[in-house]
């Protein structure tokens, strides 16, 4: 776009952005640190891409996923709407869309209801939507982008997509899971952001899904790509939903994502039919192929060393 950029950077943070970039710290739950972050002296239009969030598959209530996800909005909505900013753009989540039957394609929708939704982070993340969506109503020019399950390079963090791969590509994940997601590049979902800044209009609503892939089909596309031996055991869901709580547990004590809780089960055996249509109409949205986004990803983690 050709803007100058100013990041807010959670302060003690390690991954700071790279480039021509003015950094600012504070952090959303805190809306006193967050006014620097929205000085604009010399009156230039300002349009806010809030991202800031908890990505969690946890099955138990955590306040903070809860402080950052719905009040860190709020915070932030407010602000867009005092320093009158010329567009707020919101990555939301498909979680905070109502699952429909299995086989019936889930798309847009405009009215969001905590209790319409399972888990924790799906129900932050319908409230967080909700509160943006009213406050268009206000006079607030926001769109909301909602993003299926991402997965990609630059990852510097320990997100789930990135500890699955890490996991296989040093032989220790043994045995796959039934069942599936949407799937989507980090790249694309970010395209997809920067058009809805550009292209997204008030008050509308954007799915920035991909398409479905079983876990069978990620895990031989990575044997594929890093030619390490191929999984051929998974195992069955029965078992999977008995051990859940122990994984959940055992990757608490190694201070890492869990590969599989009650909640992702959940997640990998609902209906991720999800319509990005809209988007690609509208936003001139496209995707890339998963194979090369698994590529790329093993191939950038490799550069860095990480495996």
């Amino acid at each position: 776009m050709g803007k100058s950029v100013r990041a807010l950077v959670l302060k003690g943070e390690k991954n700071i952005p790279a480039g021509d970039i003015e950094i600012c710290y504070g952090d959303v739950c805190d809306k006193d640190s967050l006014y620097r972050f929205f000085d604009n002296k010399e009156n230039r239009e300002l349009f806010v891409i809030h991202c800031a969030g908890i990505v969690s598959i946890a099955s138990g209530y955590y306040q903070k996923i809860y402080d950052v996800n719905v009040t860190g909005t709020k915070n932030m909505v407010d602000l867009c709407l005092e320093y009158k900013v010329k567009k707020l753009v919101y990555t939301s989540s498909v979680h905070a869309i109502p699952e429909k039957p299995k086989g019936e394609t889930i798309k847009e929708v405009y009215e969001f209801n905590p209790d319409e939704v399972v888990g924790l982070y799906a129900k932050t993340k319908s409230e967080a939507t909700a509160y943006v969506l009213a406050a268009v109503k206000k006079g607030l020019c926001a769109c909301v982008v909602h993003p299926s399950g991402i997965i990609g390079p630059f990852d510097k963090g320990r997100s789930h997509s990135t500890t699955l791969i890490t996991d296989f590509y040093k032989s220790r994940l043994v045995a796959g899971i039934k069942g599936g997601y949407d799937f989507v590049d980090v790249r694309d979902v970010a395209n997809g952001v920067i058009s809805a800044c550009e292209k997204g209009n008030a008050g509308e609503c954007y799915i920035l899904s991909n398409e479905y892939d079983t876990v069978k089909d990620i895990l031989y596309m990575l044997h594929e790509v890093t030619g390490k031996k191929e999984i051929k055991t998974f195992l069955p869901l029965w078992f999977v939903k008995f051990t859940a709580q122990i994984a959940e547990f055992y990757y608490k004590i190694l201070r890492q994502p869990p590969l599989y809780t009650a909640y992702s089960i959940y997640t990998l055996t609902a209906n991720a039919k999800f319509s990005h249509e809209k988007a690609t109409r509208e936003l001139s949205y496209s995707t890339r192929n998963m194979k090369q986004t698994l590529k790329d990803t093993v191939e950038w983690l490799e550069s860095k060393g990480i495996i």
